[in-house]
C-alpha cells in the first residue's frame, strides 16, 4: 500500500453520529464528564484546605482525583469540539501527545490504585502500626513511582507508535488516539511492537491488579474475624464498592490492551474505552471519597464557611 504523507493529519471518526439518539448520548456524556471534573476538583480542594485530611490516605486520594481530572481533560474537550464543529482532524504530534498523556495517567492510576489498596490493608489489618507501615516517605515514593512508571510507558508507546509508516488510510475509528487503534493503520510489520506492548500491559495491568486482589483478600480475612456485625457490614460494603470500581477500570483496560488482535472490534474498543476514560473518573470521588465520613465532615465545614461568608 502507498505510504501516507506524515505531514497530513489523522481523522478521528468519533464516538457519536449526528442523530437525535446520539445527540442525547453526547449530552449525557458531557454531563458525566462535567460531574467528574467537579467531583474530583472538590476532592482536591477539600484535601488541600482541611488539616484533618492531611494524611497519606487522603494524599493518595488527591492524586487519584488529579489523574482523573487530567484524563478527562485529555480526551473530552477534543472529542466535544470535533462533534460540534465537524472538524475531526488531529495532527501526528497531537496524536502522540494524546497517547502519551492517556497512558501516563492510565498507567499511573493502575499503580496508584495498588498503593491505595495497600494503604487500606495497613489501616484495617495493622491499625496500630499504620504510622510506621504507611509513612509519609513511603507514600511519596509510591506516588512518584506511579507517575514515573506511567510516564515511562506513555513515552515508550507514543514514540514507538509514531515511528511507524502509516498507509494511505488515515481514518482512526475511535474518539481519541489510542496506541492499539493507531497500530492498525501501520504499513510495517508491527508484531514485535505488539509483543512488547503485551509485556508492558502485563506489568502495568496484571501486576497492580494482583497486588490489589492480595490486599483485599487479606482485608476480607480480617473483616470476617471482626466481632461486631455492624463493623463487618460497613467494612465489607466499603471494600466491595472499591473492588467494583477497580474491576471496571482494570477490566476495561485489559479488554482493550490484552485481547488478541483477531478478536478486536472498533465499536467494542470505543465503548469500552469510554468506561475507563469518562465513566470511571466520575465514580472514583463517589466511591473512594464522598462516602467517607471524614470527607463529608470536611465538606459540611466548607459549606458552612461559605454560607457564613455569604451572610456577612
Amino acid at each position: 500500500m502507498e505510504n501516507w504523507n506524515t505531514t497530513s493529519d489523522f481523522i478521528l471518526l468519533g464516538l457519536f453520529k449526528h442523530t437525535e439518539a446520539h445527540l442525547f448520548l453526547f449530552v449525557m456524556l458531557l454531563i458525566i464528564a462535567f460531574t467528574s471534573l467537579v467531583g474530583n476538583a472538590l476532592m482536591l480542594l477539600l484535601i488541600l484546605l482541611d488539616p484533618r485530611l492531611h494524611r497519606p490516605m487522603y494524599f493518595l486520594l488527591s492524586q487519584l482525583s488529579l489523574m482523573d481530572m487530567m484524563l478527562v481533560y485529555t480526551i473530552v474537550p477534543k472529542m466535544t469540539v470535533d462533534y460540534l464543529t465537524g472538524s475531526k482532524s488531529i495532527s501526528l504530534v497531537g496524536c502522540g501527545f494524546q497517547i502519551f498523556f492517556f497512558l501516563t495517567l492510565g498507567g499511573g492510576e493502575c499503580f496508584l490504585l495498588a498503593a491505595m489498596s495497600y494503604d487500606r490493608y495497613v489501616a484495617i489489618c495493622h491499625p496500630l502500626r499504620y504510622p510506621v507501615l504507611m509513612s509519609w516517605t513511603l507514600c511519596l515514593r509510591m506516588i512518584l513511582g506511579s507517575w514515573f512508571l506511567g510516564a515511562a510507558d506513555g513515552l515508550m508507546q507514543a514514540a514507538a507508535t509514531l515511528n511507524f509508516s502509516f498507509c494511505s488510510t488515515h481514518e482512526i475509528d475511535h474518539f481519541f488516539c489510542e496506541a492499539p487503534t493507531l497500530v492498525r493503520l501501520a504499513c510495517a510489520d508491527t508484531s514485535v511492537f505488539e509483543y512488547v506492548m503485551y509485556i508492558c500491559c502485563v506489568l502495568m495491568l496484571l501486576v497492580p491488579i494482583s497486588l490489589i486482589l492480595i490486599s483485599y483478600s487479606l482485608i476480607l480475612a480480617a473483616i470476617l474475624q471482626m466481632r461486631s456485625s455492624e463493623a463487618r457490614k460497613k467494612a465489607f460494603a466499603t471494600c466491595s464498592s472499591h473492588l467494583s470500581v477497580v474491576g471496571l477500570f482494570f477490566g476495561a483496560a485489559i479488554f482493550t490492551y490484552m485481547r488478541p488482535k483477531s478478536y478486536r472490534s472498533a465499536n467494542h474498543d470505543k465503548i469500552v474505552s469510554a468506561f475507563y476514560t469518562i465513566f470511571t473518573p466520575v465514580l472514583n470521588p463517589l466511591i473512594y471519597s464522598l462516602r467517607n465520613s471524614e470527607v463529608k465532615g470536611a465538606l459540611r465545614k466548607c459549606m458552612d464557611q461559605c454560607a457564613a461568608l455569604g451572610h456577612e
